[in-house]
C-alpha cells in the first residue's frame, strides 16, 4: 500500500481496525459440545447454539448461520431464528460409530460478513435397543470321553451393536455340571469364549449333552440372546475305578476267628463290559498286617486270617488299591481298630515285702509294695486292688499301678503275733477278671510293752541307825514282751536326798529288784526319803517303767530335846521383865524346844526344875510357858533364877536343862546394875551352825553349775543354727535314734521322737514331739529347696513324715541319647532324690523293672545310674513320642519306693527305606491331569526331626509328588499327573522317588518308579501360536498369502492329521479371506480397503478325527496404502476483500480431508507465494485463507489464489483449487491537489463573481470515494471573512471575487481550500491560495501638505 496516513487521527483509527481484525480471527475458533441419546425423535432439542457461543440470534440471521457437515447425512438442524440445534434425522448410534465409544458426531456453524467458523461435536449416547445375538442358532461339538479336565473348547462370540453398559456383561452357561464358562477380554477390546471341560465326560453316564449359553447386556430392561450347544461323548476307556469311600473304618473284636469279615471297601467303574470290571488288592501296609487280614479280589471283602490281639496292636492301617483293565486305579485306606476284649486277667507283681513288720508301726507304715497290670484298655484295663478286711492293713495307690499295703492300726503282738493277707486285683470288664496274691506277715516284736511293777508306789520302813546293807524290800516287775524284750533290769534313780545322792543312801539289785541300805540312816537328818525305781527291759531301744520307793526312817529316841528359846549364847545375859504389878497368870516367857526325833520320841515335858523364888513361877508342862502363880510384890528379888528342864517321851527318855534369867522390875536401869554379874553361858549350838554353813554352799554350787549348763546350751544352738543357715543345703527333718540307758541307772524311762523342723531363712526352728515308734518312711520333697535339681517329682508331706504313704511317691527323670556305650553316666539319683549313699547302701537299694530287660544299672557305692544294655529306641518305642521307660527304685528298711522315668533321645541313626527296590506303574496316556497314582510310603524307625521331612520325585517333567499328612500322623504319597503323558513322545518314564529325613547327617532313602504309558488318541491339536498376526497392504491382489498358521499334533496316523477351518469372522471377512484346510494356509480373496476395514480377526480352528480341536487367533492388519488423493471443500469463500482488511483477515475456509493414515494420512495445505495471503490451520481438518500484509486496490485490484493438499505418502498425492478474490476499494487515499500552494494575480476593481482562478485535485480511490468537492476555509482577513471576499465551487475547484477588490484598500490575502471526497468517513486534503491585488491606476495624487483645509477632493 502507498497511501500515507494524513495525521495522528488516521494513524489511531487504523488501530482500532487492527484490533477489530484480531477478534475477528479468534472467533474463529469457537467450539461447542452436546450429548443427545441416539433414535432421537426429529425436532427434538439439541442445544441453545446461540447462547452456547456467546452470539445473538441478529447474528445468527445476518451472518446467514449454517451448519456444514462432512458427509452426506445431516442429523441436526439449526435454527436461527431461535438459535437453537434440533434433531433433523433419527440417529442410530450403532449406524454412526459400530463399537467405537464414545460415539459422537462433529460439523461446524460458518457466520458470514465477517467470517466466523464454529466446530459443534454432539456424543450421540447408546440406549439398550439391541440384543445379544450369536451368528448361529446352535453349536454342535464333538468331544471324546477322556478329554482332559481343563480342555478348552472355543464357542462362537455374540455380538451387541450396543455399547458401556448397554453392551454383553454377562454369559451364562446353562444346565452344565460338566463344563464353565471362561470369558476372556482381548487386549483390543474383544471377547473370546470358551467352555472348559471342569468334571470329565462319561459317555456311559451321559452320550450328549445340551447346554443353553446367554449372553446378557447391562442395560435397562435387560435384553439377552442364546444359543444351544448340543456336546455328544464320544466313547472311550476313560473312567478309573473310584473307591465309594477314601477311608473306611472298620471295628473289629481281638481274638475274632479266622474268616471274620471285617468290612467290605468298594468302587465304582462308570466303564461298562471288561472296562469296569474292578479286582482289589492290599498295596501297602503297616508292620504286622500281613499275615492277618486278607481281601477277596473280586469283592473286596476284607476276612481276618490270623488271631487279633489287642495288646500287640490296637489299630492296623491298610491301603487297598481298585484296578481296572485300563490301567487305571483309585486307593483307599481302610482303618481297623481292634476292640479289646477282656481276655487278659490283671496280674501282681510283688515288687518289695517285708515279712515281719515291728509291732510298733504305726498306721500307714508300708509293708509290701505291689505293681498292678492289666492289658486290656478302657474299662477291661482299669483295676481295683483290695485286701481281705479281717486283716489291720489297707492297700493304697502310690504311683500309676502301683498299691502299697500299710497298716491301717496300731499292731499288737502280744494279741496276734501273724496275718494272713489276699491281696485281689480284678478289672472292670464284663465279665470282670481278678486275680490274687497271698502274702504272710509276722508281727515282729517290739520293746513297745514297758515292764511293768506290782504297784507304782512303795513304802517301806527302815528303823534309823540300820547297819549298812540292810535289806529293805524286794521289788517286783513283769513284761509282756517277749525274748530279750522281756529280760528285765533294776535301776535307782540317782537323784539327790537333801544334797545326798540316792545312791549313797540304797542300792537296787539290777537283777533281782532287792533293795539295800548304803549307810546306816539317821532320823534326825532324813526322816524319809523317796526315790524311783526304774525297772528297764532289755529290748532296743530298751523300755522302762518307774516305781516309787519311799523309804520311812523309823525314829529311835537317840537324841536329847535342844532348847531353842531362851538362846544360851554363852557370852552374853538375856533377862525376861516381869513389872512389879503384874498379876497372877503372868506370861513371863516361853521355854521353846524341839526334839529332832520323831513320835513320842519327840513328846517334851517341861519343868521347873530349880527356882530362886518357886513359889512365884510355875512351868506349863507341855507349852513350856513360864507365869507368874501369884502377885508380885515389891519383896520379890530383881534377880530371879530359873533351871527348867526339857524331857521327851521315849524309851529311854532324854531330857535338856536350860536357864531363864528373870528380872522383877520397872525400869531397863535398875535391871541392868543388878544383872552385871550374872555369868553367861558358852554353850554354842555348834551343829546348827555347820548345817547353815554347808546349806549355803551347796545352793552356790548348784546355782553356778546350772548357769554354765545354761549359757553352754545357748552357745551350742547358736552355733548349729548358724551352721545350717550357712550351709546352702536343704533342712532334711531327722528323728534321733532311740538310745537306753546302759549305766544302769534307769534315767531314760520312755522314747520319744521329735519332728524337728528346720529352715534357713527364718532362723527359726520347731520342735514337734511325736508318738512312740520304731521306724520312719521319709519323703524328701524338693520343692522347698533351693538347690538346683535334675528334673525330678518327690511329694510328700513334711507334717505326717512318720509313715506317710505318699513317702514312696518320690520321682526323678532323665534323658539319655539312644545307642549310649554301656556304663555311659545317666543321673545322679542320690543327690536327685535327696538320699545320701549311705542310705542307698544300707537301704538295699535296687531297681525294679516290669519287663525282663534291665537297660539302667543301680552304683549304689556313687549313688549314680548308668547305661546297663544298649538302648534302641526304635525297638523300644517304634514311633511313639516321647520315647521313654521307667522303673523303680526300692529301698528297705524301712520301704521306701521311687518312680524313675529315662527318656530316650533319638539319635538320626536310621535311613528312610521303601518296602520295594522297584515300583512298576501302567498308566493310560489319556488319563485326566490331575489324576492321583499312589505310591509305597517310606518308613523311618527315627522320629521327631530325624523322622521323614521331605519326598523328592526327579527326573519327572508329568507327574508332581504330593504329601498328604493324615489325622492320625501318617503319610499319604500320590504323583499327581500334572502334564499329559503322551506315548507318542515317550512311551515310559524311569522317576526316582526320595525320601529324606531332617537329622544330622542326613539320611535318605530311594525307590525307582517305572511308569509305563499305554497308547491312546489323547493328543488334541496345539496351535503353534495362540494368536498370528500379519500384515497385508491393501487392494493385494487375490490369492496373496496373509499368514500360514500351524499346530502340532503328536498322535501319528489319521490322529495325527489335522484339518483348518475359519470358525468366527467378523463382519465382512467371509468374502475377503479363505484358509486351507490342510496347509492352514491364509489367502485373500477380495479386495482389501484399508478405509473401510483396518484390522481383521479370524478364528481358525485345527481338528483332528478324534474329535479334539484348537483354536487360535489370527489378526490381520490391513497397511495403508496411498490410494486416496486428499480432497478439498470450500466451506466459505470471501469474492470481495476490502483492501484495507488487516493482516490475518479471513477470507475463506477450507475443509481438508485425506482417508489415508499415518503419512499417508498426513497432509499440509499451502496456497500459491505471489500474493499477500496465507493458509493456517484453524480446527482440526480445516484451514483458513488470511491475508498476509495490507492490501491496496490502487495497485492490485483483484488476485487469483491457488490452495494446494499434498500428503506425506510415497508417491505424495495432491490436489488443488483456485480462488479469485476482488479486492474493493476503500476510502484510504485522500484527494491531492496539484500543489500545495497557489498564488493568483487578481487586477483591482475587479467585477463581482470574477473568475479567478481554477482548484485542480484528484482522487486514487474509484467510484464514490473518488468524487472531491471543494470547500474554501471559512477564516478572517483583517476583521474580514473570506467568504465576503471569495468563493469556490465545490464541484469544479472555480474561485470567483465575490467583489471588487481594491488595491489601495487591501494588496493581498491568503485562504485555505479543502478538497474533501465522498468516501465514507471522508478524505481531504488542503491548499493554500495567495490572491495577489494588482493595483489599477484608479486614483490621483493627493496633496498632503500643504493642508487643504476649505475642502477635499476623494479620490
Amino acid at each position: 500500500m502507498d497511501c500515507m496516513w494524513i495525521n495522528a487521527g488516521r494513524g489511531r483509527w487504523q488501530a482500532l481496525l487492527v484490533v477489530l481484525c484480531l477478534f475477528q480471527l479468534s472467533a474463529v475458533t469457537g467450539q461447542a459440545r452436546y450429548s443427545v441419546p441416539e433414535e432421537q425423535a426429529e425436532g427434538s432439542f439439541v442445544g441453545n447454539i446461540a447462547r452456547d457461543l456467546g452470539l445473538d440470534v441478529a447474528r445468527l440471521i445476518s451472518g446467514k448461520a449454517r451448519i456444514i457437515t462432512k458427509g452426506s447425512r445431516q442429523y441436526v438442524d439449526l435454527n436461527r431464528d431461535k438459535g437453537t440445534l434440533v434433531i433433523k434425522e433419527r440417529i442410530d448410534r450403532e449406524e454412526l460409530c459400530g463399537k467405537t465409544t464414545p460415539c459422537s458426531f462433529s460439523f461446524e456453524v460458518i457466520l458470514e460478513n465477517p467470517i466466523q467458523l464454529y466446530r459443534v461435536t454432539v456424543e450421540v449416547i447408546d440406549i439398550n435397543d439391541n440384543s445379544p445375538s450369536f451368528p448361529k442358532d446352535e453349536i454342535r461339538l464333538n468331544i471324546v470321553e477322556t478329554v482332559a479336565s481343563g480342555t478348552r473348547f472355543s464357542v462362537d462370540t455374540p455380538h451387541d451393536p450396543d455399547v458401556g453398559i448397554n453392551d454383553i456383561k454377562k454369559y451364562t452357561l446353562k444346565h452344565s455340571d460338566h463344563f464353565i464358562l471362561e470369558v476372556q477380554r482381548q487386549n483390543d477390546g474383544g471377547t473370546f469364549i470358551e467352555m472348559v471341560l471342569q468334571n470329565p465326560l462319561d459317555r456311559e453316564k451321559e452320550d450328549s449333552h445340551t447346554l443353553v449359553l446367554i449372553a446378557s447386556d447391562g442395560g435397562e430392561p435387560h435384553r439377552s440372546g442364546t444359543v444351544r450347544i448340543h456336546v455328544t461323548v464320544l466313547d472311550a476307556n476313560d473312567n478309573a475305578p473310584v473307591c465309594i469311600q477314601p477311608v473306611y473304618k472298620a471295628d473289629v473284636k481281638e481274638n475274632s476267628p479266622k474268616g471274620t469279615v471285617v468290612t467290605t471297601v468298594g468302587a465304582n467303574d462308570a466303564d461298562i463290559g471288561v472296562n469296569g470290571d474292578i479286582s482289589y488288592s492290599i498295596t501297602d501296609i503297616t508292620r504286622g498286617t500281613m499275615p492277618l487280614f486278607e481281601i477277596k479280589s473280586k469283592t473286596g471283602e476284607i476276612k481276618v486270617v490270623r488271631k487279633l490281639d489287642f495288646e500287640k496292636s490296637k489299630t492296623y492301617q491298610i491301603n487297598v488299591k481298585a484296578s481296572d483293565h485300563g490301567g487305571f486305579t483309585d486307593t483307599c485306606k481302610v482303618i481297623i481298630q481292634v476292640i479289646d476284649e477282656n481276655d487278659n486277667v490283671p496280674t501282681i507283681q510283688l515288687m518289695s515285702l517285708s515279712n515281719s513288720i515291728s509291732e510298733d508301726s504305726p498306721p500307714g507304715t508300708t509293708i509290701a509294695v505291689v505293681n498292678v497290670d492289666d492289658k486290656d484298655s478302657d474299662r477291661n484295663g482299669v483295676v481295683t486292688c483290695s485286701i481281705n478286711n479281717d486283716v489291720p492293713f489297707k492297700i493304697e495307690s502310690s504311683l500309676t499301678g502301683y498299691y502299697t499295703v500299710v497298716t491301717d492300726n496300731l499292731l499288737d503282738r502280744e494279741s496276734i503275733s501273724d496275718y494272713n493277707i489276699t491281696i485281689t486285683v480284678s478289672d472292670q470288664g464284663s465279665p470282670p477278671l481278678s486275680s490274687s496274691k497271698n502274702i504272710t506277715v509276722k508281727v515282729s516284736d517290739v520293746n513297745d510293752c514297758p515292764p511293768k511293777f506290782d504297784q507304782s508306789e512303795y513304802s517301806v520302813t527302815v528303823p534309823e541307825n540300820n547297819s549298812p546293807g540292810y535289806s529293805v524290800f524286794t521289788l517286783r516287775a513283769s513284761d509282756a514282751d517277749s525274748g530279750q524284750n522281756a529280760r528285765v533290769s533294776y535301776f535307782a534313780q540317782d537323784t539327790e536326798i537333801s544334797g545326798v545322792a540316792v545312791s549313797s543312801l540304797v542300792s537296787v539289785n539290777s537283777d533281782n529288784g532287792v533293795i539295800h541300805t548304803m549307810r546306816s540312816f539317821d532320823y534326825e537328818q532324813i526322816k524319809w526319803f523317796e526315790f524311783n525305781v526304774t525297772v528297764c527291759d532289755a529290748g532296743s531301744p530298751p523300755l522302762s517303767s518307774v516305781a516309787t520307793v519311799k523309804i520311812l526312817i523309823q525314829d529311835q529316841n537317840d537324841n536329847p530335846p535342844q532348847v531353842l528359846y531362851p538362846v544360851q549364847t554363852g557370852g552374853s545375859l538375856v533377862a525376861e521383865m516381869v513389872p512389879r504389878s503384874a498379876d497372877v497368870g503372868y506370861l513371863v516367857s516361853k521355854v521353846v524346844a524341839v526334839d529332832v526325833d520323831s513320835g513320842q520320841n519327840a513328846w517334851l515335858s517341861y519343868k521347873l526344875q530349880k527356882a530362886t523364888d518357886r513359889a512365884l513361877f510355875e512351868v506349863g508342862l507341855q507349852n513350856g510357858e513360864i507365869r507368874t502363880i501369884r502377885q508380885v510384890s515389891d519383896k520379890d528379888a530383881v534377880k530371879q533364877r530359873l533351871a527348867v528342864i526339857v524331857e521327851d517321851n521315849g524309851q529311854p527318855s532324854r531330857s535338856a536343862t536350860v536357864i531363864v534369867n528373870v528380872a522383877v522390875a520397872d525400869s531397863f536401869p535398875e535391871v541392868l546394875s543388878e544383872f552385871t554379874d550374872f555369868p553367861h553361858d558358852k554353850e554354842y549350838n555348834d551343829n546348827l551352825t555347820f548345817y547353815l554353813v554347808l546349806a549355803l554352799a551347796v545352793v552356790s554350787f548348784l546355782f553356778i553349775t546350772c548357769l554354765v549348763v545354761i549359757i553352754s546350751v545357748k552357745i551350742y544352738r547358736w552355733r548349729q543354727s548358724r551352721i545350717l543357715y550357712h550351709s546352702g543345703l536343704p533342712v532334711i527333718p531327722s528323728y534321733p535314734p532311740r538310745y537306753s540307758d546302759t549305766l544302769g541307772t534307769g534315767t531314760l524311762p520312755h522314747v520319744y521322737n521329735y519332728e524337728v523342723c528346720r529352715t534357713t531363712d527364718s532362723r527359726k526352728s520347731g520342735v514337734k514331739y511325736m508318738q512312740p515308734m520304731t521306724q520312719s518312711l521319709i519323703s524328701v520333697d524338693g520343692d522347698g529347696a533351693d538347690t538346683p535339681q535334675v528334673e525330678k517329682q518327690l511329694t510328700g508331706n513334711s507334717s505326717q513324715m512318720s509313715t506317710l504313704l505318699s513317702a514312696v511317691t518320690g520321682q526323678a527323670r532323665y534323658s539319655v541319647p539312644e545307642e549310649q556305650a554301656e556304663g555311659s553316666f545317666v543321673g545322679n539319683i542320690a543327690r536327685d532324690l535327696g538320699l545320701d549313699v549311705a542310705r542307698l547302701i544300707s537301704g538295699k537299694a535296687r531297681i525294679i523293672t516290669k519287663g525282663s530287660r534291665q537297660y539302667v544299672d543301680l552304683n549304689r557305692d556313687k549313688g549314680t545310674l548308668v547305661i546297663k544294655e544298649r538302648i534302641d529306641r526304635e525297638e523300644l518305642c517304634r514311633k511313639t513320642t516321647p520315647c521313654s521307660f521307667s522303673f523303680e527304685v526300692i529301698l528297705e528298711n524301712p520301704i521306701q519306693l521311687y518312680r524313675v522315668t529315662v527318656e530316650v533321645v533319638d539319635i538320626n541313626d536310621n535311613s528312610p527305606s521303601f518296602p520295594k527296590d522297584e515300583i512298576r506303574l501302567n498308566i493310560v496316556e489319556t488319563v485326566a491331569s490331575g489324576t492321583r497314582f499312589s505310591v509305597d510310603t517310606a518308613h523311618d524307625p527315627d522320629v521327631g526331626i530325624n523322622d521323614i521331612k521331605k519326598y523328592t520325585l526327579k527326573h519327572s517333567d508329568h507327574f508332581i509328588l504330593e504329601v498328604q499328612r493324615q489325622n492320625d500322623g501318617g503319610t499319604f504319597i500320590e504323583m499327581v499327573l500334572q502334564n499329559p503323558l503322551d506315548r507318542e513322545k515317550e512311551d515310559s518314564h524311569t522317576l526316582v522317588l526320595i525320601a529324606s529325613d531332617g537329622g544330622e547327617p542326613r539320611r535318605s532313602g530311594t525307590v525307582r518308579i517305572h511308569v509305563t504309558v499305554l497308547d491312546a488318541n489323547d493328543n488334541a491339536p496345539v496351535c503353534i501360536q495362540p494368536v498370528y498376526k500379519a500384515d497385508v497392504k491393501e487392494n493385494s491382489p487375490k490369492g496373496t498369502v496373509v499368514k500360514t498358521v500351524g499346530a502340532n499334533d503328536a498322535d501319528i496316523g489319521v490322529n495325527g492329521d489335522i484339518s483348518y477351518s475359519i470358525t468366527d469372522i467378523t463382519r465382512g471377512t467371509m468374502p475377503l479371506f479363505e484358509i486351507k484346510s490342510k496347509s492352514g494356509e491364509i489367502k485373500v480373496v477380495g479386495k482389501l480397503d484399508f478405509e473401510n476395514y483396518k484390522t481383521y480377526q479370524i478364528n481358525v480352528k485345527a481338528s483332528d478325527h478324534g474329535g479334539y480341536t484348537d483354536t487360535c487367533k489370527v489378526i490381520i492388519q490391513v497397511i495403508d496404502e496411498n490410494d486416496n488423493v486428499p480432497t478439498i471443500q470450500l466451506m466459505s469463500l470471501s469474492n470481495s476483500i476490502s483492501e484495507d482488511s488487516p493482516p490475518g483477515t479471513t477470507i475463506a475456509v477450507v475443509n481438508v480431508d485425506d482417508e489415508d493414515s499415518d503419512l499417508n494420512g498426513v497432509v499440509t495445505c499451502s496456497i500459491n507465494d505471489d500474493v499477500p495471503f496465507k493458509i493456517e490451520s484453524s480446527l482440526t481438518g480445516y484451514y483458513t485463507v488470511v491475508t498476509d500484509n495490507l492490501l491496496d486496490r490502487e495497485s492490485i485490484s483483484d488476485y487469483n489464489i491457488t490452495i494446494t493438499v499434498s500428503d506425506q505418502g510415497s508417491p505424495p498425492l495432491s490436489s488443488s483449487k483456485n480462488i479469485t478474490v476482488k479486492v474493493s476499494d476503500v476510502n484510504d487515499c485522500p484527494p491531492k491537489f496539484d500543489q500545495s500552494e497557489y498564488s493568483v494575480t487578481v487586477p483591482e476593481n475587479n467585477s463581482p463573481g470574477y473568475s479567478v482562478f481554477t482548484l485542480r485535485a484528484s482522487d486514487a480511490d474509484s467510484g464514490q470515494n473518488a468524487r472531491v468537492s471543494y470547500f474554501a476555509q471559512d477564516t478572517e482577513i483583517s476583521g474580514v471573512a473570506v467568504s465576503s471576499l471569495i468563493s469556490v465551487n465545490s464541484d469544479n475547484g472555480v474561485i470567483h471575487a465575490v467583489r471588487s477588490f481594491d488595491y489601495e484598500q487591501i494588496k493581498w490575502f491568503e485562504f485555505n481550500v479543502t478538497v474533501r471526497d465522498a468516501g465514507s468517513p471522508p478524505l481531504s486534503s488542503v491548499a493554500t491560495v495567495k490572491i495577489l491585488i494588482q493595483d489599477q491606476n484608479d486614483n490621483p495624487p493627493q496633496v498632503l501638505y500643504p493642508v487643504q483645509t476649505g475642502g477635499s477632493l476623494d479620490d
